[in-house]
């Protein structure tokens, strides 16, 4: 399965397209702005983004919040995040939302965790309190899509509930796989 070729705009304004032709892509499908589950799976990433780079990754982050609402959220994130408040990038790729995004009990340690890390970083200074409302709503769903140069989905995901997603060395394995030639693609 491929997907199709398309241009997209950074919350900075940079233009990315995808596929890539120097990089493969991995595309994370997060929830909303300020989230503290997001938050801190994309701290996690942050830590690594040089391993992640070294590896030939492209990250592009997707939220279905609106570019102003990122951009009070997301500072200090090295990655190309897009904002896709409508919607269309998400019924595009098939992301879903559910009320199981946040009533999973596999989802409760992460998000009192989140919640906890959030206002530590609000008292410090770092970033402002999660919205009680979200753009978009609460329910999203992560996913995961790892797109080689050519456009082929190599791997995808589709999480369960709001902390279900790849970890840094599930994309570096995969990706590793891929460059060895040894993952059929879906």
């Amino acid at each position: 399965m491929y997907v199709k070729n398309e241009t997209l705009k950074t919350i900075l304004g940079k233009t990315i397209e995808i596929p890539d032709k120097e990089a493969l892509v991995h595309i994370q499908f997060r929830r909303f702005a300020g989230c503290p589950v997001c938050n801190l799976h994309l701290q996690s990433f942050a830590r690594r983004q040089r391993q992640i780079e070294d590896a030939g990754i492209h990250e592009v982050i997707i939220f279905h919040s609106s570019r102003e609402e990122l951009l009070t959220y997301t500072s200090g994130f090295p990655f190309d995040l897009v904002a896709d408040p409508n919607k269309q990038l998400y019924k595009d790729y098939g992301v879903e939302s559910s009320l199981w995004a946040i009533l999973n009990p596999f989802a409760f340690i992460s998000i009192i965790f989140g919640i906890v890390n959030s206002i530590l970083e609000f008292l410090l200074g770092q970033r402002p309190l999660p919205s009680f409302r979200p753009e978009g709503g609460s329910f999203g769903l992560p996913a995961d899509f790892l797109i080689g140069t050519d456009g082929k989905i190599i791997d995808c995901y589709y999480g369960r509930h709001a902390d279900d997603h790849w970890s840094v060395e599930k994309l570096l394995h995969i990706a590793e796989l891929a460059n060895q030639k040894k993952l059929k693609t879906i």
